[in-house]
């Protein structure tokens, strides 16, 4: 069975991590039954169960990276503002 990433897993919500850890313990006993076709249904439960926390993952990087390009255009326009200033000053 292949685990998801940690913080895939952090966004799991109680249920959902609940859910998780059940069927990846279902399929680890399937797998040491040597079961590998039943616990590839398994595997795509639990790829299925994690879909939606994967999309909370992906928003929280885009939020980041909005965050980011909003302070670097802030720094910029304050950036030329001080130009600006400095031009004034040597007039």
């Amino acid at each position: 069975m292949r685990h998801c990433s940690v913080q895939v897993r952090g966004l799991l919500t109680r249920e959902e991590l609940d859910r998780y850890n059940a069927l990846m313990e279902v399929g680890s006993f399937l797998e040491s039954q040597t079961r590998y076709d039943l616990s590839y249904t398994v595997q795509k439960e639990v790829d299925l169960l994690i879909q939606p926390a994967i999309e909370r993952l992906k928003e929280k990087g885009r939020e980041r990276d909005r965050a980011t390009a909003e302070y670097l255009s802030r720094l910029q326009a304050g950036q030329s503002d001080e130009d600006d200033d400095e031009d004034d000053d040597t007039k």
